[in-house]
């Protein structure tokens, strides 16, 4: 049939066809149907469809105007095309019904998100709250001009050299495989001004008003100031003249006007005796920091306090361990926990010939004696195996019992240096522990240590062997722990490290000056205060106790017994 239709009218059909195809695609693309009212409304709530449409059309275009062929090939195209922009809308109607949910939870999780970090930030900041401190500018004459004056701070010792690191001293490494490969340091025991003041620049509740301060910290360096006088002769105007030059400074400030000084401290980083020179005579010992008035109402930080006095409290020694992480501590402690230790006592000194009351050389006597169960490492000079960390340590991490008798003066670096070893502590004095660290040991000390009174060994009325022998295995094992968990207690982190979950000596400390001060404010916003409640001469027993009433110590901290104080 198809044959029988003349072959100009077949031409006609398809240029009619050809005619219909062009008019089509002219209605289509070259006419902007957003210019009528109706397509326009679609246009306007559809943006993204006609952006995702229109991105097809400028490749879509290039490709129609190659389509001269044949219009069955043209006519397959647009077809192709409508079906695409149908699909396309349709499509997108889906994907945004599908996805709007799932950005709108999205949404809420990242805010979710946004708020946790919000109140995490707020709970940093309102666990400063009551723990804000302000540190004092002071004049560097105070503190850095006397690091730079190192060589003069000891008469026989180059004390430079311990005052890198931030005053933690040259790097100790790990030798005999002793301590670990971190966190160990030739530490002096009288650096500990150097150290305080480092780790509170890194304190994380630090502010610039001090209004807003709980505490006002003052960065003396009153150890290495009176280090420079204690011993060649130097009339007493000139070892009082910094300390009566900084509480003048500090009286001019309107800081210490708010409580009269109250909420102010220092770290003075040599034994209490050392700033309480009691006549001004150029012969007599130390200077006079701490029987000025602007003094009484300070908290003064020492490594010895005095049993007699309200205004200091003492704080470990610094020890050889500085660890920058939790784990080192943890490390250290595990360590200790596993030493064998084969020794049953030991002692690390000098005998104190001058000294009448010293039991030194009683203790030493004994310890020979006993030469299968105790050691004896006697520290004659400044040469000896006592300035060696790694003689010390060792010797103390085979012990069981480290003996801690007075020296000098009531308390010794030894103790905590035992402490660190995992060795327990025996002392002969309340007063070389007991009543002197009161923020950083526990108020039971029959769990960590063991007092032998002085008086007994003095008359010879026990033997310390025996003593200490008659502890049952599993108290001492008790004990042991005991003690290797106040490791954290006792040492002082790494200043420019930050310990995540472990709270350090420092931390202690700062712990018990806040405590201290809001306890002065509220008092005095009550109209009175405490510190006039009782006689300061029995301050080691209102601190310790909470009461100045007859004890069973009292015996031990009678005056005539201590001459020098």
């Amino acid at each position: 049939m198809d044959h029988s239709i003349p072959a100009r009218s077949r031409k006609k059909i398809w240029l009619g066809f050809f005619v219909l195809f062009v008019s089509w695609y002219l209605l289509l693309y070259l006419i902007d149907w957003s210019s009528l009212p109706r397509f326009a409304s679609i246009s306007h709530h559809q943006p993204n469809s006609v952006k995702y449409l229109g991105s097809d059309y400028s490749q879509n275009v290039s490709l129609i105007s190659h389509v001269n062929d044949t219009s069955k090939n043209a006519t397959v195209y647009a077809e192709k095309e409508e079906n695409s922009v149908k699909i396309s809308s349709t499509d997108f109607e889906g994907l945004r019904n599908e996805l709007e949910p799932k950005v709108q939870q999205d949404d809420d999780k990242y805010a979710e998100k946004d708020q946790e970090k919000r109140a995490k930030s707020g709970r940093k900041s309102n666990s400063c709250t009551g723990r804000y401190i302000y540190v004092h500018d002071l004049p560097s004459k105070f503190n850095n001009d006397l690091l730079k004056q190192c060589k003069l701070l000891n008469k026989w010792t180059d004390m430079c050299q311990y005052f890198v690191n931030m005053g933690l001293g040259p790097a100790l490494g790990n030798p005999q495989r002793m301590f670990l490969s971190n966190g160990w340091f030739v530490t002096d025991q009288f650096s500990l001004e150097v150290i305080f003041h480092n780790r509170m620049k890194q304190y994380e509740c630090l502010t610039n008003d001090s209004t807003r301060a709980t505490a006002i910290y003052v960065p003396y360096y009153a150890g290495l100031d009176i280090a420079r006088h204690l011993w060649d002769s130097h009339n007493t105007s000139v070892r009082d003249s910094d300390a009566l030059d900084l509480v003048k400074w500090l009286r001019e400030k309107p800081e210490w006007n708010a409580m009269g000084g109250m909420d102010h401290f220092l770290v003075a980083g040599r034994i209490t005796w050392d700033f309480r020179r009691i006549i001004d005579e150029d012969n007599a010992w130390g200077n006079k920091l701490m029987l000025l008035s602007e003094s009484q109402n300070m908290t003064i930080l020492t490594i010895e306090s005095s049993p007699w006095n309200k205004n200091d409290f003492g704080i470990p020694y610094p020890t050889y361990f500085h660890p920058s992480s939790d784990d080192q501590v943890f490390q250290w402690q595990n360590k200790m926990r596993q030493q064998k230790r084969r020794t049953l006592f030991t002692f690390a000194g000098a005998s104190r010939p001058n000294i009448e009351d010293s039991i030194r050389s009683e203790i030493m006597e004994q310890c020979t004696a006993s030469r299968r169960k105790c050691r004896l490492l006697e520290c004659k000079n400044s040469r000896n195996k006592c300035n060696k960390p790694v003689h010390i340590m060792k010797m103390f991490q085979n012990t069981i019992f480290c003996l801690q008798p007075p020296g000098d003066s009531f308390t010794r670096r030894s103790t905590f240096d035992s402490i660190l070893a995992g060795c327990i502590p025996v002392f002969f004095s309340p007063a070389s522990a007991y009543v002197q660290y009161l923020w950083n040991l526990p108020t039971d000390y029959t769990t960590y240590s063991v007092l032998i009174p002085e008086d007994d060994v003095k008359q010879k009325k026990v033997r310390i062997e025996h003593v200490l022998s008659q502890i049952p295995r599993k108290k001492v094992s008790e004990m042991r722990e005991e003690v290797i968990k106040l490791i954290p207690k006792v040492i002082y982190a790494d200043p420019r490290a930050r310990l995540k979950t472990v709270e350090d000596a420092f931390d202690l400390t700062i712990k018990g000056v806040l405590e201290r001060v809001k306890k002065l404010r509220r008092e005095i916003g009550e109209g009175r205060n405490s510190s006039f409640d009782f006689d300061q001469e029995y301050s080691w027993k209102y601190y310790t106790f909470g009461t100045t009433q007859e004890h069973e110590w009292d015996h031990f901290f009678l005056r005539t017994n201590r001459a020098r104080y």
